[in-house]
């Protein structure tokens, strides 16, 4: 199996087929044939056991692949660094994320934006005041994450500044 194909196969695994896992596959299979030539290129090392792969991985790999096609080149470097970085978490570290991920896609719609927003304020963060923020977390006990959690939950979201427009510029008075 090729770099790209094993990438395609995890990221399936992890994403759409893990979230079907407690569900019986209805999915609709897919022929070989309906796949198109740049799908069947990457999916190669699967063509010989494609038609008795369950329906619903059938679906996945076939998004996954229209999705990894669709990537820049940029983007196809980052998957493959989480795909290395996946490869050598211990088999509790994946289970760890594996569950976060799943309580993650439970939360509401703004739950999920506030996170990102978090998150996304925490990477603009210099390198020294993330790694201090770090030390931080792991100094504290069980009993004071979860006060800090707690904390953090009862305050207002962050509101985006509105984007700036300029003023509405007015005749001058006559007379």
């Amino acid at each position: 199996m090729n770099k790209h194909a094993w990438i395609l196969a995890a990221w399936c695994a992890l994403g759409a087929v893990s979230a079907r896992a407690e569900e019986p596959d209805t999915t609709p299979g897919i022929e070989w044939e309906m796949l198109d030539e740049a799908e069947q290129q990457l999916l190669e090392s699967q063509k010989e056991t494609w038609e008795t792969l369950p329906p619903g991985r059938q679906q996945a790999m076939a998004e996954g692949a229209e999705r990894w096609l669709s990537m820049t080149p940029a983007e196809r470097k980052s998957a493959e660094q989480r795909w290395l970085k996946w490869r050598e978490l211990t088999p509790e570290q994946r289970s760890r994320l594996r569950e976060r991920w799943k309580r993650f896609r439970e939360l509401a719609p703004e739950q999920k934006d506030r996170l990102r927003d978090v998150y996304r304020r925490y990477q603009a963060l210099p390198p020294e005041q993330r790694e201090a923020l770090r030390e931080r977390w792991q100094q504290m006990t069980p009993e004071e994450r979860q006060r800090a959690i707690d904390r953090r939950r009862q305050q207002p979201a962050p509101s985006m500044p509105a984007p700036t427009r300029p003023a509405p510029t007015r005749p001058p008075p006559r007379g």
